[in-house]
């Protein structure tokens, strides 16, 4: 729930866009009455004076999940759930679903108050004060407190042995590092002479960046807080060659290496690598409760099982897991559907959230010159949309129930328009044909395929990761239209990281890829997604790398429409609502126009796989990584067994 409120330090205004600014996000305050006594699970160990009683444990004012706006009912204790994971890396999905934020998403995809109790902005939204819960614990039972917030800022990113780049850009607003201070033990604020509209969106964030840190852990392996002797005896020790070295291992907060680092998720690893088998137990000091002020998980474990991806849904199909949608696709319900009477579950089939589900990504900063010429030229982009048989590859891979798409944001996004959508994806040979001879390239080979400037065949590798074998069966579809425009395609499957150094290294002429992740943004959303300031955005990485090494590497933006959006991009981080809002659109009508990525297929349904006896997961929901974490924002920790 959200309520207005305004610190002594912060004057009060109005809520946008589900953020808020000038005013005060605040969670839920006194713990309900009517709670059980004890966990369940954990009663032996308070019966034995190893652990304190459940109310000793949690906060002061934990967090009280709202269950009648969520649709939720109260369950009970117990029991273990099941999912699967392709790679032991994958573990870190525990830290997606857990979806323990400082504020995180609820499901109508407004901010709120979780980890914090409170959150304070001002009114021209460049100062953020942030009230901890009184009596929030580590799931060690250290106290969780502003230390964590300073130990985090004045000793990790501001150390050059740790963070020799300094702290992450989302606390800059330009090249002003945020200015840091402890107003008590439970209060920090974070401040800038300037708006910074990216700090809360990046909080919330499904890979979070983790501003806090259990301070009483790690400064046993800090040089600022270990006798130098015992320190450097311990890296010697584990063969490493550094202390910095050492403190980063034993942190890693996301990828979850270290087993004994203190964590505020709901369940805690306590498998080591390497393993097929992953196991979590339930956090003893976790801050959320349910509306009857039981402590949440209501779910004692969750189980990770490492399969081949392959398998996967075999082994969904069997009965294998409890809770599954990663790994799987649409062109698995059918079989799904088939075991479904024989096994104990449903499929359920959730809306996605991605902008699409597959878009190629020409490389407008390719390296060969040719190349890059046409593919600069707008009309060759339209070309080759126009020559894309959307509709064929819907009905032979989808069965008809997804949609042709370019990639933007969802009809369900507050900037859609119906164009962003709909420009250039009809399937037209004739007018494809026609912009392509408009740009001089006329001459054909004797197979038909047209001929580049210099001679060469127009003969297209679009590269893939391969992970996707839809990409691959799409490519192959699109291949066969290409033909009828002079255009030849070949496919050239590559491993992520491979594909990802080709293209940043300018070897790339095109990518196959997912579409972009935030299909939902609002005029709060960072757009960084479609303006050239990531390296990763295989359309221009070189554009992206030279905007994140502040001009040191990569190349700067030659293109006009690129230069146009940069400045939108700089007009949304100084703007108000109104003014975000107004330079998202434009920044969506740009890249509407010059087709800088060729969205292909989009709201592909994902299935999702749920026993019957799991209760409190949604029948609809939006399966997206950003925002929503997947399974995070509907709160696995509220999922319970009735059996």
């Amino acid at each position: 729930m959200i309520k207005l409120c305004a610190s002594s330090a912060v004057s009060a205004r109005r809520l946008f866009g589900g953020l808020m600014m000038g005013m005060g996000l605040v969670g839920t305050s006194l713990l309900p009455t009517g709670a059980q006594a004890e966990v369940p699970y954990f009663e032996d160990a308070v019966a034995k004076g190893t652990l304190p009683p459940m109310l000793q444990r949690l906060p002061e004012h934990p967090n009280v999940i709202d269950f009648g706006a969520e649709g939720k009912t109260v369950g009970k204790y117990g029991g273990e759930f099941v999912t699967i994971m392709g790679r032991s890396k994958d573990i870190r999905m525990a830290v997606v679903y857990g979806y323990a934020r400082l504020v995180g998403y609820d499901q109508d995809l407004n901010l709120q108050p979780d980890i914090l109790e409170a959150l304070d902005v001002n009114e021209e939204g460049n100062v953020f004060t942030l009230h901890l819960r009184k009596g929030h614990k580590w799931s060690d039972g250290a106290p969780f407190t502003a230390e964590d917030f300073r130990y985090y800022w004045e000793d990790i990113v501001n150390n050059d042995e740790l963070f020799p780049v300094g702290p992450p850009r989302f606390l800059f607003v330009g090249d002003e590092p945020a200015s840091f201070e402890v107003i008590d033990e439970y209060t920090v604020r974070y401040s800038w002479s300037r708006p910074n509209p990216f700090f809360l969106t990046e909080l919330a964030a499904t890979r979070p960046p983790f501003i806090y840190r259990p301070a009483h852990y790690l400064k046993q392996f800090h040089e600022k807080y270990r006798d130098a002797a015992e320190l450097d005896a311990l890296v010697q020790e584990r063969g490493l060659r550094s202390w910095a070295v050492l403190h980063t291992d034993m942190d890693r907060p996301y990828k979850l290496s270290n087993i004994d680092r203190p964590s505020l998720e709901p369940w805690l690893i306590t498998t080591e690598e390497p393993s097929d088998r992953f196991v979590f137990v339930r956090n003893p000091y976790y801050h959320r409760v349910d509306p009857e002020g039981n402590q949440l998980p209501y779910i004692d474990r969750m189980i990770f099982n490492i399969s081949n991806s392959k398998l996967v849904p075999a082994k969904v199909g069997a009965g294998e897991v409890d809770l599954q949608s990663r790994i799987l696709s649409l062109k698995d319900y059918t079989f799904l559907k088939q075991s479904e009477a024989k096994q104990n579950y449903q499929v359920r089939l959730w809306d996605v959230g991605a902008g699409a589900y597959a878009a190629l990504y020409p490389n407008l900063t390719c390296s060969d010159p040719v190349w890059r010429d046409v593919i600069r030229d707008v009309r060759f982009r339209r070309a080759l949309s126009l020559g894309i048989n959307r509709t064929e590859i819907n009905r032979v891979l989808f069965f008809g129930l997804a949609q042709p798409t370019n990639n933007t944001v969802l009809p369900k996004s507050p900037l859609f328009k119906p164009e962003y959508r709909e420009n250039f994806i009809k399937f037209d040979v004739k007018a494809a044909n026609a912009l392509l001879d408009e740009m001089g390239l006329d001459k054909r080979d004797g197979d038909g395929i047209r001929l580049l400037p210099d001679g060469r065949p127009m003969e297209i590798i679009v590269e893939t990761t391969g992970e996707n074998p839809e990409h691959d069966d799409m490519l192959e579809l699109i291949g066969d239209s290409w033909r009828k425009i002079g255009v030849k395609m070949y496919i050239k499957g590559l491993q992520r990281e491979v594909l990802r150094n080709r293209a940043y290294s300018g070897e790339t002429i095109m990518s196959i890829f997912n579409g972009v992740d935030n299909g939902l943004a609002t005029a709060n959303s960072v757009p960084s997604e479609f303006v050239p300031v990531q390296q990763d955005s295989l359309q221009w990485p070189k554009w992206g790398q030279y905007y994140q090494t502040n001009g040191e590497a990569g190349e700067a933006p030659d293109m006009p429409a690129a230069r146009e959006l940069m400045d939108l991009y700089n007009k949304w981080q100084s703007s108000n609502e109104k003014g975000r809002k107004e330079a998202w659109q434009g920044i969506l009508d740009i890249n509407s126009e010059n087709m800088f990525s060729i969205g292909l297929i989009g709201n592909v349904p994902q299935p999702v796989v749920v026993d019957k006896d799991l209760r409190n997961v949604p029948e609809k929901g939006i399966h997206s990584w950003e925002p929503g974490a997947f399974f995070g924002m509907y709160r696995p920790d509220t999922f319970w067994w009735d059996r």
